[in-house]
Order: C-alpha cells, then sequence, then structure tokens
C-alpha cells in the first residue's frame, strides 16, 4: 500500500517578504509627504535605501505605478506625480464623496472611548503644528480620519479613500507649507463636535469642508 503523500511546508520567500516591506515602507513615506511632489526615485536608490536586491524594489514600485503613488515614464523614470490643478480638483471630489459616507457609517458607532481616541490624536496634531513638522501633521492628520473611519465597518469604501490619500501624500506636503499652520484645523473641532450630538448632517458637512478646503487652495 502506498502511504498517503504528505505535503513538506513551503520555504519562506526571502524575495516576496522583502518586496512587501519595501512596498509598505515607501507606500507610507509616499502618503505621508516624506517624499516631494515630482521627485525622481531608482531601483537602485530604493534598493540601497532599504537594504533588497533590485528584484523587490522593481516590484514595490510596480505596485505602486499601479496605485497611482509613483508615475512610470517611457523612459523608465519612476517619480511621485506632480499634481495638475485638474488632479488635484478630481481628487478633491473624491475625498468629497467617499469620506463624508465613511463619517455617516461610523456615527452608530462612535462610542465615548473612540470621541476620547479622537480628541487625544488632535491633541498630537497641535503638537506637530508647534513643531512644524509637515509629515508629522500629515501622520496624525489622516490617523484622525482613519482612526473614524474604522468605526464605519466599510473595508471597501476605506481602501478605496486610502489609495487617494496616497495620491495626495506629496501633493499634501506642498499644502502644509501653504496653510502656515498655527493650530490644528478647526473642523476636526466641528467633527468632534457633531460625534458627540449625534449629527449626521453636521457630521458629513465638517468632513466634507475639513478634506477638500486646503486642497483648494493649491489650484492656480
Amino acid at each position: 500500500m502506498i502511504p498517503p503523500a504528505v505535503a513538506t511546508p513551503r520555504a519562506p520567500d526571502p524575495t516576496g517578504a522583502a518586496h512587501d516591506r519595501v512596498y509598505r515602507s515607501l507606500r507610507t513615506r509616499i502618503m505621508h509627504g516624506e517624499i516631494a511632489p515630482g521627485e525622481s526615485l531608482t531601483l537602485r536608490g530604493i534598493g540601497k535605501l532599504f537594504e533588497v536586491s533590485m528584484t523587490p524594489a522593481r516590484e514595490a514600485v510596480r505596485r505602486l505605478v499601479a496605485e497611482g503613488a509613483l508615475s512610470l515614464s517611457s523612459s523608465g523614470r519612476v517619480a511621485t506625480p506632480a499634481l495638475t490643478n485638474e488632479r488635484i480638483e478630481e481628487l478633491a471630489a473624491l475625498r468629497a464623496m467617499l469620506e463624508p459616507e465613511l463619517a455617516s457609517r461610523a456615527l452608530p458607532r462612535a462610542h465615548f472611548a473612540l470621541i476620547d481616541r479622537l480628541e487625544a490624536i488632535n491633541a498630537g496634531v497641535s503638537q506637530m503644528v508647534a513643531r512644524h513638522d509637515a509629515t508629522g501633521y500629515i501622520r496624525m492628520n489622516l490617523e484622525f480620519h482613519r482612526t473614524l473611519y474604522l468605526r464605519a465597518q466599510s473595508p471597501a469604501i476605506l481602501a478605496m479613500t486610502e489609495t487617494v490619500w496616497l495620491q495626495l501624500g506629496p501633493t499634501m506636503r506642498a499644502l502644509y507649507g501653504r496653510l502656515r499652520r498655527t493650530e490644528p484645523p478647526y473642523h476636526h473641532r466641528l467633527i468632534l463636535a457633531a460625534l458627540r450630538a449625534g449629527d449626521e448632517p453636521g457630521l458629513r458637512l465638517a468632513v466634507r469642508t475639513d478634506v477638500t478646503q486646503g486642497l483648494r487652495l493649491l489650484k492656480g
């Protein structure tokens, strides 16, 4: 009698693991505005930065190009996109549609502990403003929104929203410099007040205004 075949466990794929690490790290840097709009990148430079070979660096770049976080020219030049006015308007319109919907879906689950957590994150936003830390500000601002939106339990909408954030990351860095903030966003306070009051129309308006008004300043 032939014994049944025993499946042997697969050895871990170091290239795949390296590619995923590079992808996630580079994605976070782009989303948080650590790379300026139009800045060129090279596969060699990415590989050196993350101490990986060209293969995982190339695969990470391929995924980020597919998400719109990087552009790839016919000559092979890789760069963060420098957005046109039309593209900024389009992405702002997407934020205006997606994020009020997420906030509205989160509202029934916005318990006091969540609101306290959002207050604490907003205090962190204030600290980044005081330090004039642009990337820290972007990171904490997105954490404020993501923490609220996770309560919506709408992963597909949140994934689409994060893709928009990713495409806007370098541009948000430029926006921060133009705003010259001295305090956290005023509309964060309106978002928190609407959550406490259970005011769904007020919440939608506060979120929509918060995520779009700054982007309009970049046009022209």
